[in-house]
């Protein structure tokens, strides 16, 4: 799955990458989290444009999204059944661009999170499909998925599922929902190459959404790992967890950058 995501390449960098006509100017993150604005790449009128889209698939036909579960992902083996994506998925795929993401890799009763991240350091295009839905007063929001499927060879050391990464000579397949025919587009919806990504264990501070520095993508050594790992877990109080929770549910359209 793809649950946190980093984008760390220069915004001049990730424009060239992915040839969209817009100039936006901003920070790297480190954490990026569900619910929180992410840039996407979409094609509007013959051309690729830059946009920020809630990371938190919506419907259009869902009334009220506190009654909707967060979707944060698509599988690619039912992406075409599913209703909540047959629509999208046929007209409104996107890319989301990124240098890396986190999985976390059971070890005993911990989770060790890993940073999972392109060999060549490139930033690399996930598979995306978008919605925007509108609420009842007539506000919108535009809403995106991260398309997954099942991982193969040496990445299920790590989870069983990994994100769909579109490869640059494919982005113009995969971005013309008008002229694409969905059926020839499902070849592209696999795991990435074995040798595209490689990783490394790094900080348990990752885990806290609120963290987002460079450190969090930073190496740690097995010493270091073995210590984290001895120490007993810490248990967190009743209220701290659902503040974290109410945060969570009522994050908005807001602002990446």
């Amino acid at each position: 799955m793809c649950g946190r995501f980093v984008i760390t390449s220069a915004p001049a960098a990730i424009r060239e990458a992915f040839a969209y006509v817009d100039q936006p100017n901003f920070p790297a993150r480190y954490n990026i989290a569900p619910t929180q604005p992410v840039p996407v790449v979409i094609l509007d009128g013959g051309a690729r444009r830059f946009r920020l889209m809630r990371w938190g698939f919506l419907p259009a036909w869902v009334k009220d999204p506190k009654t909707f579960s967060l979707v944060i992902n698509a599988r690619a083996e039912t992406v075409l059944e599913k209703p909540a994506f047959r629509n999208a998925i046929r007209r409104r795929r996107c890319l989301v661009p990124s240098d890396g993401y986190y999985e976390w890799k059971v070890m005993g009763s911990r989770k060790q999170p890993y940073f999972i991240h392109p060999r060549d350091g490139a930033p690399v295009g996930f598979a995306g499909v978008w919605e925007t839905w509108v609420g009842p007063n007539g506000e919108e929001l535009d809403t995106l998925a991260i398309l997954t499927a099942a991982a193969t060879g040496s990445m299920t050391e790590l989870h069983d599922r990994v994100p769909v990464t579109i490869a640059p000579q494919d982005y113009a397949r995969w971005l013309d929902a008008d002229e694409t025919d969905v059926e020839s587009i499902t070849v592209l919806l696999r795991a990435p190459p074995e040798a595209l990504f490689v990783w490394h264990p790094v900080p348990t501070a990752v885990n806290r959404v609120a963290n987002d520095n460079p450190k969090l993508i930073l190496p740690i050594s097995e010493e270091d790992m073995q210590t984290v790992h001895a120490a007993p877990p810490k248990q967190p109080a009743v209220k701290r967890a659902a503040r974290a929770k109410s945060s969570t549910e009522d994050s908005g359209q807001g602002t990446l950058f």
